[in-house]
């Protein structure tokens, strides 16, 4: 059990899930919380990673960053994608155990799932199946991962979990034009045909595929809920258990943002996985359920957009950082 006095390092502190992380440890206000930006520390650096963790001895680690992007990104930049989060998680395991520290949660994505495995998801269909081909060089890497926490808990008797969250959104995303996942992409959409008088927004695919989406805010207090409350070798789903089509999706967020436009889908471009809802039975019997409902999240996390840097003609700068090492994980879309 964490105590007030424990010392928890999160991985990718300025991205979505790890400011939110980062904002939940704050609002228990009894812990030490640990950071490191990328000038820091290259988390794809072993020498640097080890000599950090010598000098801070974390007894937690959130394990969160990652190179993170798109259906375009994960794309054009596969073998980044592979080389880069391959490396993070490798040298943050190796220094945790080394270090001895008392528990690491490692979080992955719902994407390194069969494409085509039974809805909904559950734990064990994991490598039953061809991945996605539109972000397979990334799901290598997250399955990787978890299977490296497995390795550690075998050989070295490392409390390292697992965990798989479904898609994510909230303060902090990545709202960038061409690399933002398919939420943010919307909303940026949207906002934009909603300040220009556009009739119409164009959606990529045929809006049939259906996603899951959770509030990153959610996602932060499951993650400490998991550290304090679970400890199995097998991965665990975090999310709703309640998904949508894109198409849904997108005439919620008209709604919110630009209720007078047209929606047009792009039909040459690619639709993705066809669907992806977690089974969360296993998280849900431990006694953990999410408390943010999809219009709530929406409508705070447009909010957030609108008195954002995304929104003020900052969007090379900010795309870059997005797109650096220190992110976090995120679910492709």
């Amino acid at each position: 059990m964490l105590t007030e006095e424990s010392t928890i390092f999160v991985t990718g502190h300025k991205g979505l899930v790890g400011s939110a992380l980062v904002r939940k440890l704050q609002s228990r206000g009894a812990f030490r919380i640990l950071t490191a930006s990328r000038n820091e520390l290259d988390l794809r650096d072993q020498w640097s990673v080890s000599k950090w963790f010598e000098e801070h001895r974390p007894d937690y680690v959130i394990h969160v960053a990652g190179k993170v992007g798109g259906i375009w990104a994960n794309a054009n930049y596969p073998a980044d994608f592979l080389y880069d989060n391959t490396l993070i998680h490798s040298t943050v395991l190796r220094a945790a155990c080394d270090s001895k520290v008392k528990k690491l949660l490692y979080l992955g994505s719902s994407c390194i799932y069969p494409r085509d495995c039974p809805q909904p998801i559950k734990e064990e269909y994991l490598l039953t199946g061809p991945l996605e081909k539109t972000n397979y060089a990334y799901a290598i890497a997250k399955i990787a991962g978890l299977l490296s926490c497995q390795a550690y808990r075998e050989q070295y008797g490392c409390q390292f979990i697992s965990a798989m969250p479904t898609n994510l959104y909230g303060p902090n995303d990545n709202f960038h034009p061409e690399n933002s996942h398919v939420l943010p992409a919307l909303i940026r959409r949207f906002h934009e045909a909603k300040m220009s008088n556009a009739s119409s927004v164009t959606i990529w695919g045929t809006g049939k595929p259906r996603r899951e989406f959770l509030h990153v805010d959610d996602l932060a207090d499951a993650c400490l809920f998991l550290l304090e409350n679970y400890n199995e070798a097998e991965t665990i789903n975090i999310g709703t258990g309640v998904d949508l089509s894109i198409r849904e999706l997108a005439e919620t967020i008209r709604e919110l943002v630009h209720p007078n436009c047209s929606i047009d889908f792009d039909t040459t471009k690619p639709d993705g996985t066809p669907r992806k809802q977690l089974d969360v039975s296993r998280l849900k019997s431990l006694g953990w359920e999410p408390s943010i409902s999809l219009k709530d999240g929406l409508r705070q996390t447009y909010e957030w957009f609108q008195n954002s840097d995304w929104n003020k003609n900052e969007t090379a700068q900010l795309a870059t950082e997005q797109l650096a090492t220190e992110t976090e994980v995120a679910e492709k879309e």
